[in-house]
């Protein structure tokens, strides 16, 4: 995905102020199981992928637990560290080769100071990301595995194909053995 099709699909800004932000975004790419960003670490940068998938997991005890998936124009972000500087608690790991796009967080703020549309960018940015964390809670909480799955399913179709099924397993809170009865009882 383009990285102004990202941009403009958080919050539309004028072309000047999106070619401000422009300038500080760069191009990269990692190789597939590469830890973009690591627990208990403050995390520098906003990531967007262009190409490939990603997924946040935590440790709890010995068990990793995964709690997110990003796919094409999405974020990689530790939002602990993006908006309050501190230590993230997540791990997000690249389940493929991926091509992302990378903004300085650093530069992102010296944006806001100078540019009220990309003040408003990152507002915009802030509560996307904060719905999204909203929608996965409440996703997590409520039905059962078997209508967790099926949401999974009508939401990123194209998703299952490209992930370890233990990581699934681990989203929807439920074992692989679980996982593959649900599967057959739906097909």
């Amino acid at each position: 995905m383009d990285i102004e099709q990202i941009i403009d699909r958080i919050y539309s800004i004028s072309e000047s102020s999106k070619s401000l932000l422009l300038q500080n975004i760069t191009e990269i790419h990692f190789p597939k199981n590469h830890l973009i960003i690591k627990a208990d670490k403050i995390e520098k940068n906003i990531y967007f992928i262009k190409k490939g998938i990603a997924r946040t997991f935590s440790f709890v005890g010995e068990n990793e637990i995964t709690f997110t998936f990003g796919k094409e124009g999405d974020t990689i972000i530790s939002l602990k560290s993006y908006i309050e500087n501190k230590k993230g608690y997540e791990n997000i790991e690249l389940l493929e080769d991926c091509q992302l796009f990378e903004l300085k967080t650093e530069n992102l703020q010296k944006l806001f100071l100078e540019n009220i549309e990309i003040a408003n960018w990152g507002r915009k940015f802030a509560e996307k990301e904060l719905i999204k964390a909203e929608e996965r809670l409440i996703f997590r909480q409520f039905g059962t595995a078997t209508d967790r799955y099926i949401e999974l399913l009508k939401n990123y179709p194209n998703l299952i194909q490209r992930i370890q099924l233990n990581y699934i397993a681990s989203y929807l809170g439920i074992t692989q053995v679980s996982l593959s009865r649900i599967r057959a009882n739906i097909k």
